[in-house]
């Protein structure tokens, strides 16, 4: 028998990122935190956490956190139907977005949720290509992510997509681009990519010129609203999603530079396939709500 003492020491370090956070968080000195996570390793035999800043699980560490988390999920569902609505404790919920989800859609879909369940949410962002690997990692118990195929122990179910397009402000257009988008002047304008996982404005320039230049000039903004900010304040050419870009499209504050063309991303939720009331009822709310703001 696991003892879960020992594997919620190694689950807290992993979360809290570190041995004296974990300490604070289970009321107990750092110096047995980290004797349960050493006993933990020679009861199994394997490292289970590297001792990096922050610490980081080791692919072993991984399952334990995963399954620890799928335990609490289970328990947690349990205490629920044993106790009083009115009683009951918030239940912490990690999820895996996409920044775009995330500033665009995601709270419209599971505000109904909030409002009927006790749960605290535990948003963790990255590009909707990474996503997946919190899932797969056991960081969080859903995703949103463009992996068309469910993860071992998870299931899916398509949400709906995002179409992005090139836009730029008029200036910006008739500076840089007079004649259309060029090979000659895509290699010499700025563009604005989001972060170095952001792949959209190749695919954009691969559909238009059917190649991408080997350099480009390129700004990152990671940041959603700062991106469209500096897109309109005319330092460079970018995508956006048509959440974002129609309506600065039909103020006049930009304009599509490839009319006709834009790259459609598909999104689908993964979660772990458990009986799980609160997990049950998030992604049913989820699909519900995602089906009406997303294109289907």
């Amino acid at each position: 028998m696991l003892d879960y003492k020992l594997i919620e020491a190694l689950a807290r370090v992993a979360q809290e990122g570190g041995f004296d956070k974990a300490a604070k968080v289970l009321c107990i000195t750092q110096s047995a935190v980290s004797q349960r996570v050493k006993l933990l390793e020679e009861l199994t035999g394997q490292v289970l956490i590297v001792r990096t800043t922050p610490p980081q699980a080791t692919l072993a560490g991984q399952k334990f956190l995963k399954h620890y988390l799928q335990v609490k999920r289970l328990e947690d569902d349990l205490m629920g139907k044993m106790n009083a609505p009115e009683g009951k404790d918030f239940t912490p919920i990690a999820v895996g977005v996409n920044a775009d989800s995330l500033a665009f859609w995601l709270f419209e879909a599971i505000h109904p949720f909030l409002l009927e369940e006790k749960v605290l949410l535990d948003i963790r962002v990255d590009d909707q290509e990474q996503t997946h690997r919190m899932l797969k990692d056991g960081e969080v118990m859903g995703c949103i992510s463009i992996q068309e195929q469910p993860m071992q122990g998870c299931r899916i179910e398509y949400i709906g997509r995002m179409n992005y397009r090139m836009l730029a402000t008029p200036e910006f257009a008739a500076r840089w681009f007079p004649d259309g988008l060029q090979i000659k002047d895509v290699l010499r304008a700025p563009a604005l990519i989001f972060d170095r996982h952001d792949e959209l404005l190749y695919k954009l320039l691969y559909q238009a010129i059917g190649k991408v230049p080997a350099a480009i000039p390129t700004h990152y903004v990671p940041s959603v609203e700062k991106y469209a900010e500096f897109i309109c304040l005319g330092h460079a050419y970018g995508t956006l999603p048509d959440q974002q870009g129609t309506p600065l499209i039909q103020s006049g504050r930009m304009v599509d530079l490839l009319p006709g063309i834009h790259v459609p991303v598909k999104l689908y939720w993964h979660c772990w396939n458990l009986k799980s009331d609160v997990l049950e009822k998030l992604t049913r709310n989820l699909i519900h709500q995602a089906k009406k703001v997303l294109v289907q």
